[in-house]
């Protein structure tokens, strides 16, 4: 099992200090990997399920926040908790994520990718929000194009994305693709892991059946497009007083990666907080002090 810590500035707050000291200390503590959510802008109205979300959260750009927290640490792997990939240009992605996987030496690992679920939003940058998933498919199939591409370019010609010959470098840190796991709480979601994921990460407000349905689900989908099923990973939420036997019962379910997040937003508290969970799951015996996974 793997172990990743998120950073959620809505709650923690946006100063660059607890954000690099929250940073540090989970890297010092053993965790693989940190994440950041996204959204681009919220407005008065905005509801996640039966609930406001109140418009003045401060949502920081989470590449932006890792590109900050790439060079001020060494080791921990940088992910997004979700990225709303439907409101970002892949060509402008492309050259963005693989800027920070090179200057991180290869830490852009865990770049998780979602729809989004505030039509407010995609009108703001404007995307039809009916066909967002459309969208989204073609820019997962446009990054991996850009990253693969060489100096004789590379083209692509889709309902959204249109454009011949391109050039995108740099390339990624020593390899020819980023990793893209897929985020989402949908069937629609688990189906998309399955045919273009790395890895699948489900929300959290899901029954144990639906859990299970979905996860079947992606893993029939790869199996019918030809994909190894078992080579996804299944990434899921977790809470920062999560029990061993907790642990031990999503492995069974087939989890390969946990993420919790500090409960308090006082810096010295989270520091308690991410050190008693490492020392619980023995994350400090297994910590690696050296740079990121490197080239490979």
């Amino acid at each position: 099992m793997k172990f990743a810590i998120s950073y959620s500035t809505p709650f923690y707050g946006v100063d660059p200090e607890k954000l690099v000291g929250y940073a540090q200390h989970a890297e010092s503590c053993g965790f693989e990997s940190l994440y950041l959510p996204e959204h681009i802008v919220l407005y008065p109205g905005a509801m996640f399920g039966q609930s406001e979300i109140p418009p003045t959260l401060p949502y920081a750009d989470p590449l932006d926040c890792l590109s900050f927290v790439a060079a001020a640490t060494r080791r921990i792997l940088l992910g997004t908790g979700v990225l709303l990939l439907p409101y970002h240009h892949p060509v402008t992605l492309a050259k963005r994520l693989a800027t920070i996987d090179v200057l991180s030496k290869g830490r852009m690992r865990l770049l998780t990718v979602g729809l989004g679920t505030l039509p407010g939003e995609a009108r703001a940058v404007g995307v039809d929000f009916a066909s967002r998933g459309r969208r989204a498919d073609e820019s997962i199939d446009v990054l991996r194009l850009l990253w693969g591409g060489g100096e004789e370019g590379v083209s692509f010609h889709g309902e959204f994305f249109d454009f011949d010959d391109l050039c995108s470098f740099p390339k990624p840190y020593g390899v020819t693709q980023l990793p893209i796991h897929v985020g989402g709480s949908s069937r629609a979601a688990a189906r998309r892991a399955g045919r273009r994921g790395d890895g699948y990460f489900p929300g959290g407000a899901l029954t144990p059946q639906e859990r299970a349905g979905q996860l079947d689900l992606a893993r029939s989908t790869a199996a019918r497009a030809g994909r190894d099923p078992d080579a996804i990973e299944y990434t899921r939420w977790g809470s920062i007083d999560m029990s061993t036997e907790r642990v031990e019962a999503l492995a069974a379910e087939g989890v390969t990666r946990v993420v919790v997040g500090a409960g308090s937003t006082e810096p010295e508290r989270q520091r308690d907080e991410l050190s008693a969970f490492a020392e619980r799951f023995g994350l400090l015996d297994s910590r690696v002090d050296q740079p990121g996974p490197g080239p490979g």
